[in-house]
């Protein structure tokens, strides 16, 4: 069957076809597959410290990011209000809800969450004399908002009026939540004018600035009107939204 050189090569093939280096006659060889797709790992929350954090970490003046925060809700009536202007304009958004509130309206936390903004805990109940109570009552108010949104990472805590105090502090970080405050507060809750609001802002605008408004505790009507104005300002002027 095999005649000279071709003879010689005889057991050559037979030890490749043994070893499956050759495929038999008349097997279909299966192209090759697609490269497996490369394995996208997440970067680490950043770890929380004891200090109550007011502006983003930027880079220089260059750096032009800001972030958003609403405090008090959810509102059936103003937090879709607020949520609707910020998808508008392409915007980022961390909303510091009530636990209370959001048992009262489980399908705005929802549309807050499915829009892909940010949740951060403002505790229970809203108790500015949250400093006095005991270690028990304190972990509580503040474990209380992610206990409503399981799955969704809850990351910051801030305190209800502001009021901090190294127990709190250490109760936030505990739980993994970096707790945040603001570097501009234009006073939206005591409802000025939308022009008003919107020139506080301007006026202390800085890169890495956290901005304290509210889509709760009341008519948020001109803060819906002064964030519309505010986005078209901020981009102009070469800033651009994130989360703290």
């Amino acid at each position: 069957m095999f005649r000279g050189r071709a003879a010689d090569r005889v057991p050559a093939l037979l030890a490749a076809l043994a070893l499956g280096l050759i495929a038999p006659l008349g097997t279909q060889v299966a192209a090759p597959g697609p490269e497996p797709a490369p394995v996208v790992v997440a970067p680490p929350a950043p770890t929380a410290r004891p200090v109550v954090l007011t502006d983003l970490p930027v880079a220089g003046p260059e750096d032009r990011r800001v972030a958003l925060t609403f405090d008090d809700g959810p509102d059936p009536q103003w937090t879709p209000q607020i949520l609707d202007v910020l998808v508008k304009h392409g915007a980022k958004g961390t909303f510091c809800m009530v636990g209370a509130q959001m048992a009262r309206h489980p399908d705005v936390v929802a549309k807050v969450v499915n829009a892909g903004m940010r949740i951060c805990s403002h505790s229970h109940t809203h108790d500015e004399g949250l400093p006095s109570r005991d270690t028990r009552t304190i972990t509580a108010e503040i474990g209380d908002v992610a206990a409503r949104v399981p799955g969704t990472p809850v990351t910051y805590f801030r305190a209800p009026g502001g009021n901090w105090d190294q127990q709190i502090l250490d109760s936030a970080v505990a739980q993994g939540m970096q707790p945040l405050g603001w570097a501009i507060d234009p006073r939206d809750w005591k409802r000025p004018a939308a022009a008003e609001i919107l020139a506080n802002v301007e006026k202390h605008l800085h890169p890495g600035a956290v901005i304290l408004l509210h889509d709760g505790g009341g008519s948020r009507a001109r803060t819906v009107e002064a964030l519309d104005r505010l986005l078209p300002w901020l981009r102009v002027q070469g800033y651009v939204t994130d989360f703290p």
